[in-house]
């Protein structure tokens, strides 16, 4: 091909092997995140570094806790896109020595070291702070609202638990009354139903019959446990109710204070309120603690 830039030829072999140092430069981000979590005594803030003697050799967790920082920082949260890039992100195949955990071991280590990698954010701020990187007079707060894995057909309120256990009766009587003028039909002309059709509808009153039973242990439990709400897949998530395009959404209203000279977070908090009103004075005093001050001013929207 004349007059046009090649590429280099993937078969052609090299005298020297190419050196996993060389995939990325040292002003790479990637550099900072090595040298970050080298210098956390990751015992001390929580993290199992002694494993079982007997056991499958496992990962280290700065291993994993590097992996979990650049996938913040790239916005990269899914622990399986995370596994994906680990076999073609450079910077993380630089990172993780070309290691590559299955998405099942990442979520596992996030979900076992939450109290850990919480107290990593501390040291994070306390960093930030000692280095002259936050304006420790102001901050503005607000919410967003993050979508669970639980469907919205998975979640129970009151309301919807009585309105499809109604649905559901009113379901089963259709059917029965089907399998009644059978009977009608049978005993008036002697001809029998079609086996198809009525094996389908006997299916279908054991089905609605059998989400009925489940139904009324929800509303049981509700009662029980005083439970406004509950969710079958994520337990801890709730609907909520947010603008009139989108009325309702299933998951988390996470809370953030960000100081205003550089726009870091340095407060954070997980809320199941679709509102943000009663977080203001809240995370008001937890950005004033992670700022080591004695007063702050925050703002936030009227909403």
């Amino acid at each position: 091909m004349k007059r046009f830039i090649e590429g280099l030829d993937r078969s052609q072999s090299t005298l020297l092997p190419e050196c996993v140092d060389d995939y990325v430069e040292e002003e790479n981000p990637a550099c900072a995140v090595d040298a970050s979590v080298d210098m956390l005594d990751l015992a001390a803030l929580g993290f199992d570094v002694e494993p079982e003697a007997t056991s499958r050799p496992g990962y280290h967790p700065a291993t994993m806790l590097m992996l979990y920082v650049h996938g913040y920082l790239n916005q990269v949260q899914s622990s399986r896109r995370l596994e994906r890039e680990c076999g073609r992100n450079l910077e993380l195949i630089w990172l993780m020595g070309r290691l590559k955990p299955d998405f099942k071991t990442i979520a596992d280590f996030r979900r076992d070291n939450g109290t850990a990698i919480r107290e990593v954010c501390r040291q994070f701020i306390a960093l930030c702070r000692d280095i002259d990187l936050l304006d420790a007079n102001l901050v503005a707060i607000d919410g967003s609202k993050f979508k669970a894995v639980n469907a919205e057909a998975k979640g129970y309120t009151g309301e919807n638990l009585r309105r499809r256990l109604g649905e559901i009766d009113a379901a089963i009587d259709r059917y029965m009354g089907e399998l009644d003028r059978t009977d009608e039909v049978l005993a008036k002309t002697g001809m029998h139903p079609v086996e198809a059709l009525l094996s389908r509808v006997v299916k279908k009153i054991a089905h609605y019959r059998k989400e009925a039973r489940t139904l009324r242990a929800i509303g049981q439990r509700t009662d029980s446990t005083g439970e406004t709400q509950v969710s079958l897949t994520d337990p801890e998530c709730r609907a909520m109710a947010t603008t009139s395009n989108q009325p309702r959404v299933v998951g988390y209203n996470v809370q953030n204070a960000v100081e205003t000279k550089h726009h870091l977070i340095v407060a954070h908090e997980v809320t199941n309120h679709g509102y943000h009103r009663d977080a203001l004075s809240m995370m008001a005093h937890k950005a004033r603690d992670a700022m080591a001050g004695d007063t702050i001013e925050a703002i936030a929207d009227k909403g």
